[in-house]
């Protein structure tokens, strides 16, 4: 994250908790690199409960809510709303497509959150101010012509599926494990992350040597995202098995 846009979410994150003081404060929909950098700063600070909430429990664009030490964080008080496109099957409206329309109408990212898309529905979390605006609004998203209703009926559209990779490296470096899901050498993947080129956890990482655990996530700029599912056993030889996940 560039530095002007960490100062600029730092000083969001102290407005919000001055405001939190005296009732709960949300900021908008944040990207999984924002929620990390803004979950380093609050574990800093005590001034407040904090809960970072999307709309669902497998959400990856999040709000945060702080809210007063007499309160419990409650999903429910969020200011999320879903609001749900049917189409007809055949058609095939893409995560850009809707996205593309929706800023379209001259709102900010931050009013967005995660897009679920599957054949002939799509259900996107929004800023609950702006949910009625949305619905009225957008009658097609590109050449396709939709119907909009607020709410989503569950089960909600699959938001991501995977593709397994297995491999082996020497240890469980970053730039070891680059270099398997990245299907490269690792002088490569070690010059990756050295260029600010992956980030572990959401946060860039800049240390070929930094250490990776089963759970955690890769992104890698080119490349795509990666969850570490298992680390081990060695093999005879002494390489570390790899098993992982692509995100597709």
């Amino acid at each position: 994250m560039a530095g002007s846009q960490q100062d600029l979410l730092l000083r969001k994150l102290e407005d919000g908790l001055r405001r939190a003081r005296g009732r709960p404060a949300f900021l908008g929909f944040l990207d999984e690199s924002q929620q990390a950098e803004l979950k380093r700063a609050l574990s800093r600070r005590r001034e407040a409960k904090s809960l970072f909430w999307g709309g669902f429990p497998e959400a990856e664009r999040a709000m945060l809510g702080l809210f007063p030490d007499y309160m419990e964080p409650d999903p429910a008080m969020f200011p999320i709303e879903a609001v749900t496109f049917t189409y007809r099957k055949e058609d095939s409206p893409g995560h850009r497509d809707f996205l593309g329309a929706m800023m379209g109408l001259g709102v900010e990212r931050a009013v967005v959150g995660d897009i679920l898309i599957e054949e002939g529905r799509c259900v996107a979390f929004v800023k609950e101010e702006m949910a009625g605006y949305f619905a009225g609004e957008l009658t097609k998203i590109g050449r396709v012509g939709v119907k909009t209703a607020l709410g989503a009926q569950e089960p909600l559209p699959v938001g991501h599926t995977f593709r397994e990779i297995k491999g082996v490296a020497a240890s469980a470096r970053l730039d070891c494990l680059t270099a398997v899901v990245c299907r490269t050498s690792r002088e490569k993947a070690a010059q990756m992350v050295i260029t600010g080129l992956v980030q572990l956890n959401h946060t860039e990482t800049l240390s070929p040597s930094a250490r990776v655990q089963e759970g955690d996530v890769l992104s890698i700029r080119g490349e795509g995202k990666f969850i570490i599912d298992r680390l081990g056993p060695f093999t005879q030889k002494g390489r570390l098995s790899v098993q992982c996940r692509k995100y597709q």
